[in-house]
């Protein structure tokens, strides 16, 4: 038995963010490092989840690289998107 949902996919080992692999619907409740999490809203494959507490001003890690840095406390689970993620090369453009 898997500590992680198979739709969530940590592409290097030292990743603090895990990619979805698949859709995740409102109300699911997944396992990610072991601890079961209700996904709180809709979100599509290539979202990026906490698979740890990240706090505010470290890093985002994906691919081993970090893709910006925390803008406030993400606790384990939370979708991790421009909300609370800034990255420390571009500026980001919210279209929402």
């Amino acid at each position: 038995m898997t500590d992680t949902d198979p739709r969530l996919i940590i592409l290097a080992p030292q990743d603090n963010v895990a990619v979805l692999a698949a859709t995740l619907e409102k109300g699911e409740t997944i396992v990610l490092a072991g601890c079961p999490i209700e996904v709180l809203q809709r979100l599509g494959m290539g979202h990026k989840l906490a698979c740890q507490p990240i706090p505010a001003g470290a890093d985002i890690l994906k691919y081993g690289m970090p893709i910006g840095f925390a803008t406030t406390d993400i606790p384990l689970g939370a979708h991790v998107h421009v909300h609370n993620l800034t990255s420390r090369y571009t500026a980001i453009e919210v279209m929402e």
